[in-house]
């Protein structure tokens, strides 16, 4: 079950995270065609409400391919979170999505794929407000990663690209530092020695978080 939340996550933040950047470069190429002040502040117009469609649209037909023909319902964007729900097998799922608001490599600029941090309810096995981490690369084995927020630090058990908080007792403690805080900051390292640094902005993530106890009880 958790293995869908992860596809469903990164297909439809794969999907967001790519329209923003697309729906720019079409009203670039836009303005460049339109010289006047009047034609121009329509293009933008134009691909603003472009822009809005893909992204209630895409992500979701995105989602259902990946995980086959189960389709996420976004439930309400808050700030820099997006509340989902779907049911894979029947069984409802909800969770909170978000991306980094700033990340870093140490060395710098080393590639990755792109990470998501994700918050996610399954009543049918009894889990509330699971805090898991895709950090983009696969993980050094045996080695945490650390989430640090409000200045205090969890460490997280890492397997392949994901990361999940190590003793599950503090894990109500720290949604309920997430839900206080500004940002959090999640630091791992890979298995070639990259160390990473991603921010989150946790600017909306209460309310999402109630969305979720409200739809997935």
């Amino acid at each position: 079950m958790r293995h869908s939340i992860w596809l469903m996550a990164l297909a439809v933040a794969g999907v967001a995270a790519v329209a923003s950047p697309v729906s720019a470069q079409n009203s670039k190429k836009q303005e460049s065609r339109d010289s006047s002040s009047t034609k121009s502040q329509g293009s933008q117009s134009q691909s603003s409400q472009s822009k809005s469609n893909t992204a209630s649209t895409a992500p979701a037909s995105a989602a259902t391919a990946a995980v086959g023909g189960t389709q996420p319902s976004l439930l309400g964007q808050y700030g820099d979170w997006g509340a989902y729900t779907a049911a894979p097998g029947g069984r409802k799922v909800c969770f909170a999505l978000a991306k980094p608001s700033k990340a870093a490599t140490e060395p710098a600029n080393r590639p990755r794929d792109p990470a998501y941090m994700f918050i996610s309810h399954r009543p049918a096995e009894k889990v509330a407000n699971e805090v898991s981490v895709i950090v983009g690369y696969g993980m050094k084995p045996n080695q945490d990663a650390v989430v640090d927020v409000g200045g205090a630090k969890f460490a997280m058990y890492t397997q392949n690209d994901g990361a999940w908080i190590k003793n599950a007792a503090e894990e109500p403690r720290l949604v309920e530092a997430l839900r206080k805080a500004g940002d959090v900051t999640v630091r791992g390292e890979s298995a070639k020695g990259t160390k990473t640094t991603d921010v989150y902005s946790l600017k909306g993530l209460a309310q999402a978080l109630d969305r979720l106890g409200q739809e997935c009880k």
